[in-house]
């Protein structure tokens, strides 16, 4: 007589599965690309010509990286410890000195009449340019308004920016408006 295999039920490795993977799909993290989060201008229309805007050489930062990731500043060469600094004085001005940017009266809520930076950041990094020197300069660049606004809201409200409601912190943000401008990486020296 033949021993018959006895069948083996497998209605409940359906439900086993499906729980399994529900687990696995709640308890992983899935990977999220980061940046840097900028907003930019609408693109013109394509039938309208745009030159860009003339500004006094007084009012433009450069900061340029090459791709042996050597910074300089306005044609200086600059460790990228100091460029925080650089960068803050540049932004406030405190002293209204010639060489640092001009600035121009407008009325903000909180401040009332006030001055306000026309300064520029401009950035330019090399093709070859390292991508951790580059999010460090951008680091650097975002401390410096950041730490500008933090001096400002101090000044106003005895307290950091981060710690004011959102009226105050645009108010603070039109006292010192982000201002970076970063053209496209080209080859700007530094080796062959």
């Amino acid at each position: 007589m033949a021993r018959r295999t006895p069948d083996i039920n497998a209605s409940s490795q359906a439900d086993i599965a499906f729980l399994l993977l529900i687990f696995f799909l709640v308890a992983t993290s899935m990977d999220t690309d980061s940046g840097i989060f900028r907003r930019l201008p609408p693109m013109p229309p394509e039938d309208v010509q745009v030159n860009p805007p003339k500004y006094a050489k007084r009012n433009i930062l450069q900061v340029l990286v090459n791709k042996d990731d050597l910074l300089a500043v306005n044609g200086e060469l600059m460790d990228i410890a100091m460029l925080r600094e650089k960068a803050l004085e540049f932004i406030l001005n405190p002293q209204n000195k010639e060489n640092l940017p001009a600035k121009e009266m407008k009325d903000i809520p909180f401040f009332g009449k006030t001055e306000v930076s026309k300064g520029i950041v401009s950035l330019q990094s090399d093709r070859g340019t390292s991508y951790k020197m580059y999010i460090a300069v951008q680091d650097e660049l975002a401390a410096a308004y950041n730490e500008a606004r933090d001096i400002k809201s101090i000044e106003k409200w005895g307290k950091k920016f981060e710690e004011l409601d959102e009226e105050q912190q645009e108010a603070v943000r039109k006292v010192v408006p982000t201002a970076i401008s970063e053209a496209e990486p080209k080859n700007i020296g530094g080796g062959k």
